[in-house]
C-alpha cells in the first residue's frame, strides 16, 4: 500500500469531573423527522458553553461496524444504518464544516466473504455520503478485516485527498487537521483481509516522519484523528504510541487528538494534550444507543464537545 501526505500525569480511567463533568438538556423534540424510513425524535444533546460562537464546528462518529448480520452481543449490526443517518441528519441541520469517520465503518458476515463485505462498505458509504459536505476516513482495524486497504480506499472517499492515501492532512478555517492510520502489525506490513491481530497495531517509522514533517509545515493549531488509542499502554492502544505522543508533543501545536476503538469511550489529558475517546455507534439496540458529536474549536483555542445520544459531552480548556 503506498502512503502518502497522505506530562501532566495521564489521567486515565475515571472521569475527571473538570474535563468530563456535562450538565444534561432537555431532549429537543423535532416532528417529522424522517430517516431511512425511521422515524426519530432529535438527538439528546449535552451542552457546555454554548453562548461563545466558535471559529470552526465539525462532527465526529466513530465504530459504527455496519454488516446485514445479526446482533452478536451488544453489538447490533444493522442498527448502525439508521443510527448514522440520524447524526448525518443532524450535521447537515447544524451545517457543520465537515464530518469524520474515526475508523471501524463496517464489519463483516459470519463466514466473512469478501464481496458481501464490500456490499456492507458500499451500504454504510452511501448512507455517510447524504452528508452534504467534506468527509473524511480513518482506518480502523474492522475496515480491513475481510478487504484490504486498496479495496476499502476505492469503495470510499475522503474529500480532496489522493486516493491512495491512509494517513493524510489538511486544513480547515485556520486549523490543521491529520489523520493517521495506526493499522500496521509490527513489522510495519498493512492491515490486509484479516491477517492481523487487532491488540498489534503500530505507526510504521515512514508514517512517523511523515508525521513529524507536516507538523513542521504549519504554524496553525493541530488537532489530530486516529482509530485506536494514543493514551496508553492498554491492548486498545498502539504499540508506540509513546513515541507517536512525543512528536505530538514536541510540536507544541497539538490541541487534541480524537480516537475510537474503545467502544466505551475514554478520556486522557497528557503533557497538554486533550485524548477524547468516542463511544461506539454500535453499542445497544435503538436510538437511545446512538453516539455521535460535534466539535467546536475557540479563538482561545479551547474545544468543546457536544455529544449526542450516548456520547459524552466534555469543555476542553487550552493546554
Amino acid at each position: 500500500m503506498k502512503r502518502k501526505n497522505k506530562e501532566s500525569k495521564h489521567q486515565e480511567n475515571g472521569l475527571e469531573p473538570s474535563h468530563w463533568m456535562v450538565t444534561r438538556r432537555d431532549v429537543l423534540k423535532v416532528s417529522g423527522l424522517l430517516i431511512a424510513g425511521l422515524s426519530v425524535g432529535a438527538p439528546m444533546t449535552y451542552a457546555a458553553n454554548m453562548n461563545n460562537k466558535p471559529k470552526l464546528r465539525f462532527g465526529i462518529v466513530a465504530d459504527a461496524h455496519y454488516a446485514d448480520a445479526d446482533p452478536r452481543g451488544v453489538r447490533h449490526y444493522r442498527e448502525s444504518l439508521p443510527k448514522l443517518a440520524e447524526c448525518v441528519t443532524s450535521m447537515n441541520t447544524q451545517k457543520v464544516s465537515f464530518l469524520v469517520e474515526l475508523g471501524d465503518l463496517k464489519d463483516q458476515g459470519n463466514p466473512a466473504e469478501e464481496e458481501n463485505t464490500l456490499t456492507y462498505l458500499d451500504t454504510i458509504e452511501t448512507a455517510l455520503a447524504n452528508f452534504e459536505g467534506p468527509r473524511y476516513h480513518v482506518f480502523g482495524n474492522h475496515d480491513v478485516d475481510s478487504i484490504s486497504k486498496t479495496q476499502f480506499l476505492a469503495h470510499t472517499e475522503n474529500t480532496g485527498i489522493a486516493k491512495d492515501a491512509t494517513y493524510y492532512s489538511f486544513d480547515a478555517h485556520g486549523v490543521h487537521f491529520v489523520v493517521l492510520d495506526a493499522c500496521y502489525t509490527a513489522d510495519g506490513s498493512d492491515y490486509d483481509h484479516g491477517k492481523f491481530s487487532w491488540k498489534d497495531a503500530n505507526i510504521p517509522k515512514e508514517e512517523c516522519d511523515w508525521l513529524k514533517s507536516d507538523l513542521a509545515s504549519t504554524a496553525k493549531p493541530v488537532v489530530v484523528f486516529v482509530h485506536q488509542q494514543l493514551d496508553g499502554e492498554t491492548d486498545l492502544c498502539i504499540k508506540n504510541a509513546a513515541q507517536v505522543r512525543q512528536i505530538l508533543q514536541e510540536s507544541q501545536k497539538v490541541l487534541a487528538v480524537f480516537q475510537g476503538h474503545n467502544h466505551a469511550g475514554h478520556y486522557s489529558h497528557i503533557e497538554g494534550i486533550h485524548y477524547y475517546t468516542l463511544k461506539g455507534m454500535v453499542e445497544g439496540s435503538g436510538e437511545e444507543n446512538n453516539s455521535y458529536a460535534t466539535v467546536d474549536v475557540h479563538e482561545d483555542h479551547s474545544i468543546v464537545v457536544t455529544g449526542y445520544r450516548k456520547a459524552i459531552s466534555t469543555h476542553m480548556a487550552k493546554g
